[in-house]
């Protein structure tokens, strides 16, 4: 709408950041300004998190500091989407009288008429079947710098592990058809795009309910022939759907990256059953051993929960062990979030929060130690590595390497004397390293 400035706020995870792009997409089409400074905005859409107990509250303290904008007179409108919306939308209109509309997860596709009624002065609630066919929408506009960019290739979960709260509010699994995700991904490529994250729930699955089959791995060789594309990073594969087929495809795909987010949440085989995961850990251990030998410079990089209800001193002690033994190269552990409507939020043998913070730190002690030793066993190797910045006042650029995902993983510090674009790939020989991060400079800028 013209004349109107807009300001998108997006919580969460990079498959709520998806939804936010392509509702900004939806949004920019209809003539809609944006800003990124609320005292200037007409219109606030807050895309919502609700994961865990810090991802919610970050959500309800930043709709009530976005509330405050009303008094002012400026704020005309003011929308919550995503997860917190899903849950807790009641509640959200009742406690919060300023916002003017509630989305749901399945619902964003909306989002332009949904602000021009609230302009009219309605109070919209507008949610859909949770478990209704992904929206077919592509065109996006980027909040990643316009080099990477996600693409969410299914929507909701069927796993149902007991601490987690998603399949409410996302719904069943659900894959993106494959020729939808085909021309998503040429759209990006052609506006500028290197790298695509490949995200879901739970990637493996990718493919099950509309073909039958598991389909990641074709898919993966399709994306491979988009012109434009140089790197394809996997993220969120279950552990027990990770095939021989798929393993295969990482290894010969050349623009597929050796690297694999691998969510295994735990070790300890009795934390694990009550966690409703479909593993153990002769199982991990195998899966590890056949990565590595298959893909020898795989980089692996797993999420751990810490102080789940009931883990004993020996369950934290055999997760120790394990961390120990299969130095994963890149690792994050979260403190357990009791979540009201999971299973786990009634168990017995809740653990106080100082113990669940104390295991969860001694986890991320071991794990540093072994980052850095991964770290400083690359000094003098030679690694593509893709610019995503300058240094200010300095000849010197930040990028990533095959081995780091954004946002969550380290970086590579690079001395250059040409200058470069974010985007671009060299090659850079590295000559030293720090706790998560490497520094290097240079060879020779690789060829397109």
């Amino acid at each position: 709408m013209k004349g109107m400035n807009l300001l998108f706020i997006s919580l969460g995870c990079d498959k709520n950041l998806v939804d936010t792009e392509k509702m900004l997409g939806l949004l920019g089409r209809e003539g809609y300004s944006f800003v990124d400074d609320e005292t200037q905005a007409d219109v606030i859409v807050i895309n919502t998190c609700c994961f865990i107990g810090d991802a919610k509250e970050e959500s309800i303290n930043t709709i009530l500091q976005m509330a405050q904008r009303k008094e002012n007179g400026r704020l005309k409108a003011l929308i919550v989407t995503g997860c917190l919306a899903q849950r807790y939308r009641e509640e959200i209109i009742k406690e919060i009288p300023e916002v003017d509309a509630v989305l749901g997860t399945t619902s964003y596709e909306k989002i332009a008429e949904t602000i021009t009624e609230t302009l009219k002065g309605h109070q919209i609630l507008r949610f859909e079947n949770i478990d209704a066919p992904v929206s077919p929408l592509t065109r996006r506009l980027l909040t990643t710098g316009g080099h990477y960019a996600y693409l969410k290739i299914a929507e909701g979960c069927d796993k149902r592990c007991t601490y987690c709260i998603i399949p409410d509010l996302r719904g069943r699994y659900r894959s993106v058809p494959m020729e939808q995700l085909i021309k998503e991904a040429e759209e990006l490529a052609a506006g500028g795009v290197r790298e695509l994250i490949l995200v879901a729930q739970e990637t493996t699955l990718y493919g099950v309910d509309l073909y039958g089959k598991k389909m990641l791995p074709e898919l993966l060789k399709r994306l491979s022939r988009v012109e434009g594309l140089c790197w394809l990073r996997l993220q969120y594969c279950y552990p027990e759907e990770i095939t021989d087929e798929l393993i295969e495809t990482i290894r010969t795909e050349k623009k597929v990256c050796h690297y694999l987010d691998i969510p295994i949440q735990h070790a300890s085989d009795t934390v694990l059953r009550r966690m409703g995961r479909r593993t153990n850990r002769r199982e991990l251990t195998a899966l590890i051993e056949t990565l590595r030998s298959r893909i020898p410079d795989i980089a692996l990089r797993t999420t751990l929960i810490s102080g789940f209800p009931g883990e004993t001193d020996e369950d934290h002690e055999a997760l120790l062990s394990f961390v120990d033994e299969i130095e994963f190269d890149r690792l994050g552990v979260f403190a357990y979030s009791a979540e009201e409507d999971t299973p786990a939020f009634g168990f017995e043998g809740q653990i106080p929060d100082e113990l669940k913070e104390k295991r969860r730190a001694e986890i991320m002690e071991l794990q540093q130690d072994i980052a850095f030793f991964k770290s400083g066993s690359k000094n003098g190797a030679v690694l593509e590595v893709m610019i995503e910045g300058k240094l200010a006042d300095e000849d010197a650029y930040v990028g990533r390497t095959y081995m780091d995902s954004p946002g969550v993983d380290g970086l590579i510090f690079v001395k250059s004397d040409e200058s470069l674009m974010s985007g671009d790939f060299v090659r850079v020989r590295v000559t030293g390293a720090l706790e998560y991060d490497l520094i290097g400079e240079v060879e020779n800028e690789l060829a397109e």
